[in-house]
C-alpha cells in the first residue's frame, strides 16, 4: 500500500514529498491539514487535507462524513469551472481511502495568498463580497449535482439536535417556515456554505482573495452566504452599504439574460430571512447567541412577525 508521501509525489509529479508543517487539525479531530514540500515537481509545495473520521456513530458523524464526500465532489467536478477573480486552490488529487479522504491541493501561501484574518476591515470585506458575487453569478440556476441539495453548515434539515435544543418560542415555531421561504426563492444558486473570514486567504497589499473549505457547498439563496459573512464581522451601520456593494458586483457578473432587477428585489427581501435562519441555528447551538448585535436580532424579530401575520 502506498504511503501518504508516495501518493502526494505521484499526484504532483514529484520525486519526493516531505511533510514540512502541520497547519491545523480538521474540525472535531477528524484528521489534519499539513504542508508538504516537494522535490522534482513544477510546484514547490502543496497543502494536504487528510481526513480520518474514525468509527463514531450518530447523526452529527454522518453529517460530517457527507460533508467530506461533498468536498471531494466539489474539487473533482466543480472547482475548475470558476470565473476569473474567484480563486480557489487547484486540486492535484482527491482520493477516497479506506480510512477517509486525501485532498492534495495547491499551497495558496506559495501563490501569494498569505494573509489570514478573523475579522475584516472595509477593503477586505469588499474583496470577500466580490468573490461571493462572482461565485453566485457563475452558478445561478444550476442544480447542485453531487453537492448538498441545500448548502450551509447550519441548514435546518441537517441540524435537528440544535432545533431540539432551542428554547420554546416564536423563532423555534417558525423555523421550518423560514427555511421553506428561502428554499422556495425563485433565484437559486450555489452557496459556499461557510463563508467566514477564516475561510478566505488574502494577498497582502492587494484586493485579491481566495476561498477554501467547501464541505458545505450546495444549493441555496445567495443571501445565506452574505448574511453569514456580515454576521458578527461588521458594524450594523455598515450592512446597507455592504449589501449595495455586493449587488453592484453581482450585477456586473450575472448573465445579461437574467432579470437582475427581479433578482435583486427578491434577494434583498430575503436578506433578513437569511439572518433569521442563522440566528435559529445559534439559538440551538450556543446559549450566548443573544450576544449578537441588536440589529440582527431586530431583523430576526421582524421576520418572525411577518411569518406570524401571514
Amino acid at each position: 500500500m502506498k504511503t501518504i508521501e508516495e501518493r502526494i509525489a505521484h499526484a504532483t509529479g514529484a520525486t519526493r514529498a516531505v511533510r514540512a508543517q502541520r497547519i491545523q487539525s480538521v474540525w472535531s479531530g477528524y484528521g489534519e491539514l499539513a504542508r508538504y514540500e516537494l522535490t522534482g515537481s513544477n510546484v514547490s509545495s502543496v497543502v494536504v487535507k487528510h481526513v480520518q473520521p474514525g468509527r463514531e456513530k450518530g447523526f452529527s458523524h454522518q453529517r460530517k462524513l457527507r460533508s467530506y464526500a461533498v468536498e471531494a465532489a466539489w474539487y473533482q467536478d466543480w472547482n475548475s469551472d470558476l470565473p476569473s477573480g474567484c480563486t480557489t486552490a487547484r486540486a492535484h488529487a482527491i482520493e477516497t481511502l479506506d480510512d477517509g479522504w486525501l485532498f492534495v491541493l495547491d499551497d495558496l501561501n506559495a501563490a501569494g495568498f498569505t494573509g489570514r484574518h478573523h475579522s475584516l476591515d472595509g477593503d477586505r470585506m469588499q474583496s470577500c463580497l466580490r468573490w461571493l458575487a462572482a461565485f453566485h453569478a457563475r452558478h445561478l440556476g444550476r442544480a447542485p449535482d453531487g453537492l448538498w441539495p441545500t448548502g450551509t453548515y447550519w441548514h435546518l434539515e441537517t441540524r435537528p439536535d440544535e432545533l431540539e435544543a432551542m428554547e420554546a418560542g416564536p423563532l423555534k415555531d417558525v423555523a421550518h417556515l423560514i427555511d421553506q421561504r428561502l428554499s422556495n426563492a425563485r433565484f437559486q444558486t450555489i452557496v459556499h456554505g461557510d463563508a467566514k473570514p477564516a475561510n478566505f486567504c488574502f494577498q497582502p497589499g492587494g484586493d485579491a482573495v481566495a476561498a477554501v473549505d467547501f464541505q458545505y457547498v450546495g444549493g441555496g439563496c445567495g443571501m445565506k452566504d452574505v448574511a453569514y459573512l456580515l454576521q458578527g464581522n461588521t458594524d450594523a451601520s455598515e450592512h446597507s452599504a455592504y449589501l449595495d456593494f455586493y449587488f453592484a458586483e453581482l450585477r456586473r457578473a450575472v448573465p445579461t439574460a437574467v432579470d437582475f432587477d427581479e433578482l435583486e428585489s427578491e434577494w434583498r427581501t430575503l436578506y433578513p430571512w437569511a439572518v433569521a435562519d442563522f440566528q435559529r441555528f445559534l439559538a440551538g447551538w450556543s446559549p450566548s447567541w443573544r450576544s449578537a448585535s441588536s440589529h440582527e436580532l431586530k431583523l430576526t424579530e421582524a421576520v418572525i412577525q411577518e411569518v406570524l401575520n401571514t
